[in-house]
């Protein structure tokens, strides 16, 4: 078996044309990841995919063959899988690691993991991980162990899924993001119940959504974010999509501050996150980032009234522990 078959349905021209069906995403992947394929058919096969769109059921099938070749979860499984995949060019600090850190607080787990490679240094999600207090996982098991001590962990996707960076790295060769960047928001590696995550692109919202209900995702929220993460604009309505108990859902989040300011700064400090955290600094703004993603994030883990949640969080944050 080869890729060509694939490209041949999805490349015949119009009218002719076809997305692949999920068993045949799968298994056109499973080839990829095995290394059974010429890098010019794996080219190929994700830029006519970039060319058509992708599919739901495509999405879904990436996912599951990438799944197989990650190592089993063991451990308590998260209540909440955050993924960090956005090339973050268009924005600020990641505040959101202080909303997940709420939610962790909450007594929800929180499995973070992704790969910023675009992202500016002076901003980048890894390097305010340590201010916002997220241990940084080794491997799976070492990510198990942090959830089960901190109920917040973050795991880079080269300690887990080598072979997808690879892929998703070649946008570097390529010159454009593949289905990769879409098909790791919805990995779900630890087998969570809930996913929040983030988009550059508004059409991505159902993508995504659709892609987890056929995986079988149980609640998920999606945003067009900050740069792209699951990160929520105190000063705009933002139109939220996903699944409750399993089907399609919408809804309106309302702006909870009368600002025109941007999420970047000019000059962003990674350390900020942990004054704002510790209350060294005094930013209303952040602080309704913080609280306004934490939010969205505790209403998709199932928590009653989050947004009063968030907020006794927060106040309560130097004090309180994880339950």
């Amino acid at each position: 078996m080869s890729l060509a078959p694939y490209i041949h349905a999805m490349g015949r021209g119009p009218g002719r044309a076809r997305s692949l069906t999920r068993d045949e995403a799968r298994d056109a992947m499973g080839q990829i990841l095995r290394g059974e394929a010429a890098p010019e058919a794996v080219g190929a096969l994700l830029m006519l995919m970039r060319y058509r769109g992708e599919s739901a059921a495509e999405i879904a099938g990436f996912a599951e063959a990438i799944r197989e070749t990650v190592p089993g979860w063991t451990g308590p499984t998260p209540a909440l899988d955050w993924p960090s995949y956005a090339a973050g060019r268009s924005r600020g600090l990641p505040w959101f690691l202080l909303s997940a850190r709420l939610v962790a607080m909450a007594g929800e787990p929180v499995l973070l993991h992704g790969w910023n490679s675009h992202q500016s240094p002076v901003a980048s999600v890894r390097d305010a991980l340590a201010g916002a207090g997220i241990a940084v996982a080794r491997e799976m098991q070492d990510a198990a162990a942090l959830l089960e001590r901190d109920k917040i962990a973050y795991l880079p996707l080269e300690n887990f899924a080598p072979r997808a960076l690879d892929l998703l790295r070649l946008r570097e060769v390529l010159g454009l993001r593949s289905a990769i960047n879409t098909v790791l928001r919805v990995l779900n590696p630890g087998g969570a119940r809930a996913s929040v995550q983030g988009v550059f692109h508004p059409p991505y919202r159902e993508l995504q959504a659709d892609a987890c209900a056929l995986l079988g995702l149980e609640a998920m929220t999606v945003i067009k974010g900050g740069g792209g993460e699951f990160e929520r604009h105190p000063g705009k309505d933002i139109a939220l999509f996903g699944l409750r108990s399993g089907q399609a859902w919408t809804a309106q989040a309302p702006e909870r501050l009368d600002v025109t300011r941007r999420l970047a700064d000019e000059t962003p400090d990674p350390a900020d996150l942990g004054r704002l955290w510790s209350g060294e600094i005094d930013d209303p703004f952040a602080t309704e980032i913080v609280l306004g993603t934490a939010e969205l994030a505790l209403d998709t883990a199932g928590i009653a009234q989050p947004r009063a949640r968030a907020a006794d969080l927060w106040a309560r944050r130097h004090s309180a522990r994880a339950a």
